[in-house]
């Protein structure tokens, strides 16, 4: 089970639920990827007028739990304000902080999230930071009371998979108690596998089920390999060595003269 939050979830990978070719489509692909979280944005929401309103009556029909995010958001008072409408919209004090630094890499700005997530904690928020994987910005969040950390692995919808495998490692090394969940940049399931095999608890997807030629297929295969590289992780992976190690013992082999 993953625990976030003081809930428990029968699924490690959370799923977004934007891009999808029809609400059918993605109504199907959240049952095929087994999840029991889909990420909201509130823009879309609002901007959608009926086929908002319609959107979110599909979204509560699937009887999933609700992460609103703060998708859009270039400044910590654009967040929270978006963060506190969203709670008033979904009725849920869970909320994906999202603060965009760049407009090309869509990095967060690091700065402006912490000072976020320090205002929306005060107010009772339960604060899922999408950040990177420095060290000392994941520490200030955990200062700011932030009970889970989201990092990127490649920048959102690039589909490179995990750029720096060695800092993600370092994080869970830093952070051995701490739920971490990879956000963006997984463009395969073999890309899910890799970071639950580093010790991961969860992954978040969007754009690499959403886009795919089958949508509702790729959420399958996620599923399956985000099992498989928690599974693999908690099996004991066995590390890399710098010669070949014979698997038949050598000791009293037949000699031929």
């Amino acid at each position: 089970m993953l625990t976030l939050y003081g809930k428990q979830l029968p699924s490690h990978l959370l799923l977004g639920t934007a891009q999808y070719p029809s609400p059918a489509i993605l109504a199907d692909a959240v049952k095929a990827s087994g999840t029991a979280v889909v990420t909201v944005s509130l823009r879309r929401e609002t901007a959608g007028g009926k086929d908002g309103g319609r959107f979110w009556s599909l979204v509560r029909s699937l009887g999933v739990a609700v992460l609103p995010n703060t998708a859009g958001c270039h400044s910590a008072k654009e967040a929270v304000t978006t963060a506190t409408m969203a709670r008033e919209v979904f009725g849920t004090n869970w909320i994906k902080l999202e603060v965009i630094g760049n407009h090309d890499t869509l990095q967060p700005d690091v700065f402006e999230l912490v000072e976020a997530a320090r205002t929306l904690i005060r107010d009772g928020f339960a604060v899922f930071p999408y950040t990177t994987d420095d060290l000392v910005v994941n520490e200030k969040l955990l200062e700011a009371g932030c009970e889970v950390l989201m990092p990127w692995c490649a920048p959102i919808g690039s589909a490179k998979g995990p750029l720096n495998p060695d800092a993600l490692r370092s994080m869970r090394g830093y952070f051995p108690d701490v739920p971490l969940i990879v956000d963006a940049g997984l463009g395969r399931p073999s890309h899910a596998a890799a970071v639950m095999e580093l010790g991961f608890d969860a992954v978040l997807l969007n754009t690499a089920v959403a886009r795919a030629g089958d949508p509702v297929a790729m959420a399958a295969a996620f599923a399956k390999a985000v099992e498989a590289g928690r599974s693999a992780y908690h099996a004991g992976i066995l590390e890399p060595r710098d010669m070949a190690v014979p698997s038949t013992p050598v000791i009293g082999k037949a000699v031929f003269s």
